[in-house]
């Protein structure tokens, strides 16, 4: 799998997601459903443009005596109630001591004090500014005490009296001190500012994009004509600095892999060399200007592992076909049989080229995570009726109804003209589960899968990440990622089938539960024979459309029209429950792919001993346990007696430490086989 997880990175060294479309056109961008952005913003402004705590219904106001813990938090304090109230607040003197450091904090209204007279400029006509300065009087002042070894906060003076006029919500969000560019906001300001759109234009595309009435931003032209010319000056003053830092990490990252190629003979890669060099094909380093590329797969635990990085100057069709080609080389010529994407054309158009036999197929939560940038906005009221139908429709099983219920979802949301849905048309042949059912992806698309890479990339990709340190960071995971052990528990028998008790010792824990779960589902299901092999499988309560099975003695050949082996490679319930027909009491050899079996890890033989000991255990527990409740249900007395010992026993095993050789779950990853 390689996973396209576009982003950019702030100043700051902060990793986020690559807002530009897919379709192409620089002027749309995508916000990302579910991601938290104010969490990454956070590091870069330190306040909202409204407060949390204004969600509240009253900011109470402070009061002598009362306690924080922190200086800060103080100050938050009192500036969501001065907000509350109309006006804003600064820091004003601090005061320390050798041994308290900083003791006493004053917090005045911004229109504390008077402006003290400046020297003139030597020019003819110079600027006379007016000061917002009155000499309010309006304050707090802090003061820090020790208390049982513990520093706190306490508001030793207070004074609410102005001498100015208090501003209404609407104008008092205008203040400077409340008026921020969130960083989603200094992305889209950029990019428009950069193709060349002046200042009040690029408001009025804000106010249209967010749907809010004119000047009912949370900042102004002054603040985007300034934050625009900071931005301009920043990049040319550090132009040189950035080129040399990134010549020198790019020169320091190329002697750190021939190291570790001469230390590990496992490891590869490869470079080319240009002017400029970059990282991701995944996340974007707006610092660096690098593009990053992840190849991903799929355990047999079920846990994504690592298989190559990729650094790419330019994001076109030419530089991912430079990546595929050393992928499949580090590969040792191997191409997969499925590769897994976003939308993006460029890439496309390389997967056609180099993997000219692979499935490309698009990750749908990729899709589903920009619905709401592509049509939240037009459809508005009837977007929350179209996401369920969109759900609905990338589920269906046959190619002729999606191409149907798509004609349908179109012309009821008038969306026949929409860039989007022209764009996901296209690529139908990649997303909707009819076209790519018979595509082997192992459960790659399942939502805890998608949730564990985005976990991943969010972890090797922290703040502050220079290309060492990164370059550790993506070691450490890979290498975790192959030798840890996996995390699921032994799995109880649920049905007592022969066939599930045979399955539980061949298939690793995580190909276990899937398939039990199938194994316990088939008993819903009636089986009618049909003839030449063939069965009707029909859902007891109809929660389920009929399935046809087919069945062949000779060479013992399953086959659903539900495609589930062939896109997991776990065999479905349907065919579970024509194969209990035909009294099997395992499944046969072919339905176990070496990918999902337990032999397909490091320490087999251990591993094989441990599993074996574990159903042992199990079993001995379950006898013990039955005679036990058997005896102790006699009597009153027996049954406190036995519910009593148990419980100091419980209390007792608890306390044990945990000896790693006895664990229940000792299977670990030795290499990813794709069937």
């Amino acid at each position: 799998m390689f996973s396209p997880e576009m982003a950019m990175k702030l100043p700051a060294n902060i990793w986020i997601r690559r807002q530009q479309c897919p379709c192409g056109d620089w002027k749309c961008y995508i916000r990302y459903e579910g991601e938290d952005q104010a969490s990454i913003s956070a590091r870069l402004v330190k306040s909202e443009t409204v407060p949390s705590q204004l969600s509240s219904e009253s900011v109470f106001a402070p009061y002598v005596g009362q306690i924080f813990k922190s200086d800060e938090d103080a100050f938050e304090y009192y500036s969501n109630f001065a907000r509350k109230n109309g006006f804003s607040i600064r820091k004003a003197r601090s005061t320390e001591s050798q041994n308290l450091g900083v003791y006493r904090r004053d917090f005045v209204c911004y229109r504390s004090g008077y402006n003290q007279p400046r020297k003139k400029a030597n020019v003819e006509h110079p600027r006379e500014r007016k000061s917002v300065r009155c000499g309010c009087d309006a304050k707090l002042y802090l003061t820090k005490e020790i208390v049982d070894g513990v520093s706190q906060w306490y508001v030793s003076q207070f004074s609410n009296v102005h001498n100015h006029e208090l501003l209404e919500d609407d104008q008092v969000r205008l203040l400077p001190a409340y008026r921020k560019i969130q960083e989603a906001d200094q992305e889209r300001i950029l990019l428009l500012s950069k193709a060349g759109f002046p200042v009040n234009r690029i408001l009025k595309v804000l106010e249209l994009e967010k749907g809010v009435q004119p000047g009912q931003l949370p900042f102004i032209e002054k603040d985007v004509r300034n934050f625009v010319r900071t931005c301009k000056k920043t990049v040319e003053e550090n132009d040189a600095f950035l080129n040399e830092k990134r010549e020198n990490e790019l020169l320091e990252l190329l002697e750190i892999c021939k190291a570790m190629a001469k230390r590990d003979t496992e490891f590869v890669f490869d470079y080319t060399r240009d002017e400029n060099v970059s990282f991701d094909m995944s996340y974007r380093s707006l610092t660096y200007g690098l593009l990053l590329g992840v190849w991903f797969g799929m355990s047999n635990h079920g846990k994504a592992i690592i298989f190559s990085c990729v650094l790419l100057q330019e994001e076109n069709s030419h530089s991912f076909s430079w990546a595929l080609q050393k992928f499949v080389q580090f590969m040792r010529g191997k191409h997969p049989r499925t590769i897994l994407t976003d939308i993006d054309s460029g890439l496309r158009d390389a997967i056609s080229r180099e993997l000219p036999n692979t499935k490309h197929v698009v990750c749908i939560w990729h899709i589903l995570s920009k619905l709401s940038s592509w049509f939240l906005l037009p459809l508005g009221l009837h977007y929350a009726d179209f996401k369920v139908q969109f759900d609905m429709l990338w589920h269906l099983e046959n190619i002729s109804d999606f191409e149907h219920q798509w004609d349908l979802l179109v012309a009821q949301f008038g969306l026949a003209s929409d860039k989007h849905i022209a764009l996901l048309y296209l690529y139908r042949a990649s997303w909707p589960f009819s076209f790519i059912k018979s595509s082997f992806l192992a459960r790659t698309l399942t939502a805890d899968f998608f949730q564990s890479l985005e976990t991943f990339l969010k972890r090797i990709l922290g703040a502050q990440t220079c290309l060492q340190v990164f370059f550790e960071q993506v070691s450490n995971a890979a290498y975790s990622g192959s030798r840890a052990k996996e995390g699921m528990q032994y799995l109880h028998i649920k049905t007592g089938m022969p066939i599930e008790e045979h399955a539980q010792g061949t298939l690793t824990p995580y190909a276990f539960n899937a398939l039990q779960n199938e194994i316990v589902l088939s008993m819903q299901y009636v089986a009618t024979e049909m003839g030449n092999g063939s069965y009707l499988l029909q859902h007891y309560k109809k929660m389920d459309v009929e399935r046809l099975v087919s069945w062949t003695q000779d060479d013992e050949q399953v086959h659903c029209a539900c495609k589930e082996f062939d896109h997991s490679g776990i065999l479905c319930r349907h065919s579970i429950r024509v194969l209990a027909v035909k009294n099997y009491f395992k499944l046969p050899d072919k339905y176990f792919l070496l990918r999902w079996r337990l032999q397909n890890s490091l320490g087999t033989i251990d591993d094989a001993h441990s599993q074996g000991r574990s159903e042992a255990c199990a079993q001995a527990f379950h006898s013990l346990a039955a005679t036990l409740l058997t005896e102790s249900l006699v009597s009153q007395e027996r049954f406190n007696y036995v519910h009593r010992e148990l419980s100091g026993l419980l209390e007792h095993v608890r306390t044990m430490p945990v000896v790693d050789e006895f664990s229940l779950n000792t299977t670990t990853v030795n290499e990813f086989n794709d069937p």
